[in-house]
């Protein structure tokens, strides 16, 4: 199977998803769109894609006037029926190509904190059946509505609306649960991370902030690799 890779910044590749996808015999066709990388032209032969997280927001395409692509082809995608995952600005993106509203949040959500189910999680062929709530990592400031027809399947009290599907195949979620200790501490790195997670967390945060990942992170890369399979169980 071929999949798209949508990256937006070096530091967040697939991590976890990656490792799935590979040990299915996946073939995995990437593009860093903030290096100027162009989309395929056509979507002929994806089987799906998967859209990671960057420290851009959806709304930047001043900045950013590749996001107008991104978003064309993630619409078209995805309403043509193409298996989709998205996480942190990769939801934030299948929100904004499917006519909802991105913006900002009133604060940063940023640590490693608890998201739990919606009832309708409970009947979810990915979300079903784990033992919520969940620990996840949480480093963003923006969020989003709903598309028309979507279903909510987690929530935060910061930030209700932290993971939903549209369709049988396209799903985004708004935390990390794919990241390993490497990848980590590369985001410690990014200027736009570390400013948010000061924000939050003040003096000291962003050790803590680490410490706190390092202690959870095997119980999130294992909630990551089974949302992550379950999903790719329902296309491959």
């Amino acid at each position: 199977m071929r999949v798209l890779v949508l990256q937006h910044i070096a530091c967040e590749p697939p991590g976890v998803f990656e490792d799935v996808l590979l040990e299915r015999g996946a073939e995995l066709e990437r593009v860093e769109l903030d290096e100027g990388e162009a989309l395929p032209g056509s979507l002929a032969g994806v089987d799906a894609i998967v859209a990671m997280g960057g420290p851009m927001s959806v709304n930047d395409e001043a900045e950013h006037p590749w996001l107008v692509a991104e978003k064309s082809l993630i619409a078209q995608a995805v309403r043509g029926g193409l298996p989709f995952w998205g996480s942190c600005l990769g939801v934030q993106l299948l929100a904004s190509s499917l006519g909802a509203q991105v913006r900002q949040g009133a604060a940063p959500e940023v640590g490693v904190l608890p998201v739990h189910a919606t009832a309708d999680a409970a009947a979810d062929p990915v979300f079903a059946g784990l033992s919520w709530p969940r620990p996840t990592l949480q480093w963003h400031q923006d969020t989003f509505d709903l598309p028309e027809g979507a279903t909510l399947l987690a929530t935060s009290p910061a930030y209700p609306h932290q993971a939903f599907r549209v369709g049988r195949v396209a799903y985004g979620v708004q935390f990390h649960v794919e990241i390993d200790a490497g990848m980590a501490d590369e985001w410690a790195q990014v200027p736009a991370y570390i400013a948010s997670a000061d924000a939050v967390l003040g003096p000291g945060g962003l050790d803590r902030l680490l410490a706190d990942f390092r202690a959870s992170m095997g119980e999130m890369q294992a909630d990551g690799r089974t949302l992550f399979s379950r999903w790719v169980d329902l296309w491959a």
